[in-house]
């Protein structure tokens, strides 16, 4: 899982139909763009978490993506690690 900021909508008007009605964002994290999958309802300059991969369709199988959108922060907190 990544953090990342959206940095807004992206439209296809002509794509396969496991992606009809999918709302897709373009995601800044890493120095990166992602487009990915936005299964929580995140807006434009807000801080989301990512998953890649199989871990991306857990939700919906039928959505052929590769990068989701599963939650949306609200805040982070540096802490060290302890056992």
């Amino acid at each position: 899982m990544r953090v990342g900021t959206v940095t807004g909508p992206v439209w296809a008007t002509k794509k396969i139909a496991g992606l009809t009605g999918q709302i897709l964002l373009r995601v800044s994290a890493d120095g990166k763009d992602f487009i990915a999958a936005d299964l929580v309802g995140a807006g434009q300059g807000e801080r989301v978490i990512l998953t890649f991969g199989g871990a991306a369709r857990l939700d919906r199988p039928q959505v052929p993506v590769d990068a989701a959108i599963i939650g949306i922060l609200d805040e982070t907190e540096a802490r060290p690690w302890t056992k």
